[in-house]
């Protein structure tokens, strides 16, 4: 949470009523909301003088409100206007979301954070000081501990100033993270206009396979399938999708299948006005699907003045199959696998019989082969076939053999990636995960999977950001995210940071066990020993089987001072181990 407020408002007004509202307009038109929209930030509230505004990440908050003090000196271009200066607090905690609004202590303490910070400057909580490191170009100063109103904890705070001699010193950004680009986009699924509720396998495909070609693209931000899905058979306000988002644009449309005959429409709206960018509708024979599927990829690129670079040329190629019973098949499968809540048995058996059917169809059908993979795994995960022992193995072989096939298809690697962590195949897994991301630089999944990787090799600080991009491009799988967010942080040793992301999760996710092992161990090392046993109680009343040694010796951890790590907390609290 990020709030700002204007340095002598009163006073401001007071001698120029009109002018200062004026002022306070320009300064939020051209500085403030233009920095909050490019670091993927949301304005919550105005409150006079005041603004409240979330971000998604605490490198955005931070690297936002930088953006907005060092351009105070110019904000204007000369004209004659009360000069507005901002405090900025930065906070990350717990809030309390109503609607469009947000409040709780996580809230105050932001709050409070402002009235702290000097004229200019920005001051922030030591959570989000240990979890920027060095991930910014500016240097904090240690400001102590100080005592705020109505906040009966005192809060160690960090301040910066563009007039700090410490401000001048720039850290260098580590060389793993990744960076984003300001242009993005959501898929949103597209309407089955057919008539037929048994087509909507259909529709929701032609939504995916756009996503998929999209997120190839270098220069775009593509927002995953999962969160982009979270819409399906929703009324939505476009400008609420790209506030919740994150992204500039939104694509919607319709699919209308019958017969031999198919029209889809596609609309590209401008998700800050709600205006259209570019709107098309295709009526075309099935067999010039794929063409179609081309066309709007390139359109879309093409609204959005995007350039592509030879890469990403030649990366959203049309590959998969031409055939397209065969593609039906796949089509099918992939709607049965990733039914959400309804999997189980049943639907994995007939999402693995119709990708068989679809590799039978076509031998060279890498997408099939890669999606197969990921139905053995969920069988593996899930127990869900008497042979499920087997099915790790079933898996190994599927990606394999999509690579074989297609060495450039990602969801084969993003598969070999999964199948090489659970054999505890470190160096492959980050090979192939790495692979992923050369091939599909908007992959969530294998952001997530890196991530995953770099916590078990010991090298949390790299995990991190790759976790941080994976919520980025997938806001919906956030709740998953948070875990692996809060051990990377805690075996990097920012202990409140993990802290605060697990009980982010858990919050999220009241009935996790896991989560709450790591948690009661950060609040361990933190000295917060009674929050501590009162976690690891919750822990045993939803698994009263559970033990932490049984559970970590199964984990792939290659060093195992990480696994002590998370066990000298638990020592601390006096639990067991």
């Amino acid at each position: 949470m990020l709030a700002a407020d204007a340095v002598g408002y009163s006073r401001l007004m007071e001698a120029d009523e009109a002018g200062t509202l004026a002022a306070l307009k320009l300064h939020r038109e051209r500085v403030f909301d233009p920095a909050v929209i490019a670091h993927h930030g949301r304005v919550v509230k105005l409150t006079g003088d005041g603004v409240l505004a979330e971000f998604g990440s605490v490198v955005d908050a931070v690297s936002c409100a930088v953006e907005i003090q060092r351009a105070m000196p110019a904000n204007y271009n000369g004209e004659t206007r009360p000069a507005i200066v901002l405090r900025i607090g930065i906070n990350l905690g717990d809030v309390i979301i109503d609607g469009d609004d947000i409040y709780g202590d996580g809230v105050n303490v932001a709050a409070r954070l402002e009235t702290a910070a000097k004229p200019g400057g920005i001051c922030v909580s030591s959570v989000v000081h240990e979890s920027i490191g060095n991930r910014i170009e500016v240097s904090f100063r240690d400001g102590g501990s100080i005592q705020v109103k109505n906040i009966g904890r005192p809060i160690r705070v960090w301040t910066w100033h563009p007039d700090d001699s410490a401000a001048m010193s720039p850290v260098v950004p580590a060389a793993s993270e990744p960076r984003i680009s300001k242009s993005s986009i959501a898929v949103l699924p597209f309407t089955n206009m057919s008539g037929d509720p048994a087509q909507e396998y259909f529709s929701d495909g032609i939504s995916e396979d756009i996503i998929t070609d999209l997120s190839k693209i270098s220069g775009l931000v593509v927002i995953a399938r999962n969160s982009s899905f979270a819409y399906k058979g929703r009324s939505v306000d476009i400008r609420a999708v790209g506030r919740e988002l994150g992204v500039s644009t939104v694509l919607e449309g319709s699919v209308r299948r019958a017969g031999n005959r198919l029209r889809i429409t596609a609309q590209l709206i401008d998700a800050a006005s709600g205006g259209h960018l570019w709107a098309e509708r295709f009526d075309r024979d099935m067999s010039d699907l794929f063409e179609v599927q081309d066309d709007v990829t390139h359109r879309i690129v093409a609204a959005l003045k995007v350039t592509m670079s030879p890469s990403d040329k030649a990366r959203i190629a049309r590959s998969g199959t031409s055939n397209l019973d065969a593609y039906d098949c796949f089509l099918r499968g992939r709607g049965l696998l990733f039914a959400g809540k309804t999997q189980n048995r049943e639907t994995f058996e007939q999402a693995r019989d119709l990708l068989l059917e679809a590799v039978r169809l076509d031998g060279n059908y890498s997408q099939a082969l890669a999606l197969l993979c990921f139905a053995y795994i969920f069988n593996y995960q899930n127990g869900w076939t008497p042979d499920s022992d087997k099915a790790l193995v079933l898996a190994r072989q599927s990606a394999d053999n999509a690579i074989q096939t297609d060495p450039q298809e990602l969801g084969a690697r993003v598969a070999a990636t999964f199948v090489a962590t659970f054999e505890a195949d470190l160096d492959r897994a980050e090979a192939e995960g790495k692979i992923a991301l050369s091939l599909n630089p908007n992959s969530a999944e294998a952001y997530s999977c890196l991530g995953n990787v770099y916590i078990f090799l010991g090298r949390p600080l790299e995990a991190i950001p790759m976790i941080e991009l994976s919520i980025r491009l997938d806001p919906a799988l956030t709740q998953q995210q948070l875990h692996l967010l809060g051990v990377a942080n805690l075996l990097a040793g920012k202990y409140e940071t993990a802290a605060t992301c697990l009980k982010q999760r858990i919050l999220m996710v009241p009935n996790t066990d896991f989560s709450r092992v790591v948690l009661a161990s950060a609040l361990g090392h933190l000295g917060e020993i009674e929050e501590a046993r009162r976690i690891w109680c919750e822990l045993l009343e939803i698994n009263p089987g559970y033990t932490f040694a049984n559970h970590y010796a199964r984990l792939p951890f290659r060093n195992k001072d990480d696994v002590g790590k998370i066990a000298d907390g638990l020592e601390k609290a006096g639990l067991p181990l």
